[in-house]
């Protein structure tokens, strides 16, 4: 007897642990403690309207009553609901005829089906319900930053622990380049997402998205926090390169060397989490051109020419700008789309008097021609575009960059071309 009471105690203190690391209501974890039994007083007596289920969390157990109704011996027709005279005075010798007899009840003695079915019960029970509980809690985070501990680190994504023990993935597509995380470090992240198929919900993080960028910043510069400066726009290439268009609604204010800090001092911490992602802060503008010449620089542009209808921008500059337009493996040019919305076209724009140079290339275009330490041979030669090799010697190129004489045939025969088409 003492065991089976033992196994009682224990049912009801291991759920109270449970209730204890999880965060769940202690209210609503006694109701569910309480209809797991209801559900099994069902199936044992066929209903549980006559009984009393009490859940007693500070002492650790429970206690189950069947009320019944006293009746005259010979005339119980239900035996769940009624109790005969001669069996209710063995309880109580002043039990009369239709009294009511509250008997208590030994689940144990159900058998071990019985309990078996009843812990069954509570773990579905529970389980949905934490489920319930982890999912409304990160779907009001979505869009804010969380710290996580890695527990595993797998191929595709990465298992982290939160501060209650709740699970949360960061999947490779997710994570920056160059994002390296060891077993115990700890990670920061936005909530991207959680999904919850089949009420089983899961926590998806993100560390490419913009607006992890977007809440970096809110962590570091107050202003932004106050509303003093709002962030129209983010455009990232994730470990690469950003674009941040930033507003003061205050004129002391300065938007972008609030952004940045003293001597980079707020914006350094950011971009060590970003594995060094260069960050260019720009001023936002309504004006759609004058937006368009900021989120090229370090470019100068000499002028915008807008087709809204197409959402596209022919922009012209110098020719000394342009490389500087386009930017290294394109990267400045595409940011420089992302953040406006525009695509964005840019052309060489000369002076009117040097005809010759109206349709010259700069030797860099043809990267995907000629091999790069080809082109930087003749560049050291000061020759930096088509024309410039073309007017010198072929002889000069074969002695003066040290370049053999079929690759010098080929180099002249691909510029060539070029002017030909």
């Amino acid at each position: 007897m003492a065991k089976k009471k033992e196994e009682q105690v224990s049912l009801i203190d291991s759920f109270d642990e449970f209730k204890e690391g999880k965060n769940i209501d202690r209210t609503i974890l006694i109701s569910v403690l309480e209809d797991s039994f209801r559900s099994v007083l069902q199936k044992q007596y066929g209903t549980d309207e006559n009984f009393d289920v009490i859940v007693n969390p500070d002492k650790g157990d429970f206690e189950i009553y069947r009320n019944r109704v006293v009746v005259a011996d010979g005339e119980v027709e239900d035996e769940s609901r009624q109790i005969a005279l001669s069996e209710a005075l063995k309880t109580d010798e002043d039990f009369e005829i239709g009294e009511d007899v509250a008997e208590k009840i030994d689940f144990s003695a159900f058998g071990r089906r019985a309990i078996l079915n009843l812990r069954q019960t509570m773990a579905s029970k529970i389980l949905e319900l934490e489920h319930d509980n982890l999912y409304n809690r990160y779907k009001d985070k979505v869009g804010t930053i969380v710290s996580g501990e890695v527990y595993q680190v797998w191929k595709r994504e990465l298992l982290l622990i939160d501060d209650e023990g709740n699970e949360l993935l960061l999947p490779k597509s997710e994570q920056i380049p160059g994002d390296f995380f060891r077993k115990g470090e700890t990670v920061r992240a936005l909530v991207l997402r959680v999904d919850n198929m089949n009420n089983n919900p899961k926590i998806i993080l993100s560390r490419v998205s913009p607006d992890f960028l977007r809440r970096l910043l809110e962590q570091e510069v107050p202003e932004i926090n106050d509303g003093l400066i709002t962030v129209h726009k983010i455009a990232r290439i994730p470990g690469e390169r950003a674009k941040i268009a930033v507003e003061s609604y205050n004129d002391r204010i300065d938007p972008v060397g609030a952004c940045v800090g003293v001597k980079g001092s707020r914006i350094h911490g950011i971009v060590r989490e970003l594995h060094n992602e260069n960050i260019d802060v720009i001023n936002y503008s309504a004006n759609e051109k004058l937006l368009i010449q900021r989120a090229l620089a370090p470019a100068h542009v000499n002028s915008v020419v807008i087709n809204e209808e197409e959402h596209k921008a022919d922009v012209y500059l110098n020719p000394d700008q342009v490389s500087l337009a386009i930017g290294k493996n394109g990267m400045n040019i595409k940011l420089a789309s992302l953040l406006t919305g525009y695509t964005i076209d840019v052309f060489r724009e000369f002076d009117e008097d040097d005809e010759k140079n109206l349709d010259d290339i700069y030797l860099d275009e043809f990267a995907d021609e000629i091999e790069p330490w080809i082109i930087e041979s003749i560049k050291k030669l000061g020759l930096d575009t088509a024309r410039a090799v073309l007017d010198v010697p072929r002889e000069l190129l074969i002695d003066k960059a040290d370049l053999e004489e079929d690759t010098v045939d080929d180099v002249i025969r691909i510029l060539k071309s070029e002017f030909e088409d």
